[in-house]
């Protein structure tokens, strides 16, 4: 098993027709900002936890600067798979290799919880995405750059305590971005929101993807959430990838359309059709 890494680790806004216009003009830039992503492969990825098999010979590429979701029944090994890529984890067997030489700070996941610093103030949180470089004479200009690329640029001085749920989430994801990372691995990190903010932090990651050209690699409960935001939609079942579906719509995605909302369907189909003939693990 080849080591990759170690790991660093929003309110609801409306809707403005500026944003589906600046959305339509990222998605024209995003092929020539792929490049700053990395390719991965992976190769009979196997992954037990005692007797339990989580993962059973995973085979996969994702070319750079694509946007993957992986969904599948809780237990499945999704959000295994997904450490196991960060380096949080060790596999028992198999190859994980990025088409170049990596860094650090090249990898960083975003989690379900902020886990921000209650101690540190939102400029000082973001600092640490640094690692080594948070204590360089750039450190804070930079934070404050990645504040402003999620739109928190107001809240660097203030508390996490003072944050609602949404930005203490925007405040997660300028950590993970300021060391410009070329993969970008998030574990469910919208789970905990409620609805409106969530459409808004999907924006928000669709954004910051578009305009970065970092791999994105997404594990999720939610279906819709995986068909708006990805180019590929990968299905585990059984420590295995049963499903690996295009998701050829053109970006930007209009919510509630019919094709994304057939996409949806079909995908709900084989989910539900694994649930019927597999027991939990």
């Amino acid at each position: 098993m080849q080591q990759i890494l170690r790991f660093e680790d929003s309110s609801a806004e409306p809707v403005r027709r500026t944003d589906f216009v600046e959305q339509a003009r990222l998605a024209r830039r995003h092929s020539e900002s792929a490049g700053r992503g990395l390719a991965l492969t992976i190769q009979d990825l196997r992954k037990s936890y005692g007797d339990n098999a989580v993962l059973r010979g995973i085979d996969l590429h994702i070319p750079a600067g694509q946007f993957v979701a992986i969904v599948g029944r809780s237990g499945c090994g999704k959000s295994t798979l997904l450490r196991l890529i960060a380096g949080l984890e060790r596999a028992d067997a198999g190859t994980i290799h990025f088409g170049e030489a990596t860094r650090a700070e090249d990898i960083r996941v975003m989690f379900q919880e902020p886990r921000l610093l209650p101690w540190a103030r939102v400029l000082a949180n973001v600092e640490v995405g640094l690692g080594r470089d948070r204590h360089s004479a750039d450190a804070q200009p930079r934070a404050g750059q990645a504040l402003v690329e999620v739109g928190l640029d107001s809240k660097r001085g203030e508390w996490p305590a003072s944050l609602s749920g949404g930005q203490k989430q925007r405040v997660a994801l300028a950590r993970a971005l300021v060391s410009h990372p070329r993969v970008l691995a998030f574990d469910e990190p919208l789970g905990a929101l409620d609805a409106l903010t969530r459409i808004s932090m999907q924006r928000l990651l669709e954004r910051v993807w578009l305009d970065q050209g970092f791999t994105a690699i997404l594990v999720t409960h939610d279906v819709t959430e995986a068909v708006a935001l990805a180019d590929r939609v990968l299905i585990i079942e059984g420590g295995r990838i049963a499903h690996d579906v295009n998701v050829d719509i053109h970006r930007p995605r209009q919510r509630g359309a019919a094709d994304l909302a057939a996409l949806e369907g079909t995908i709900l189909g084989e989910l539900l059709r694994t649930g019927d003939e597999l027991p939990a693990s």
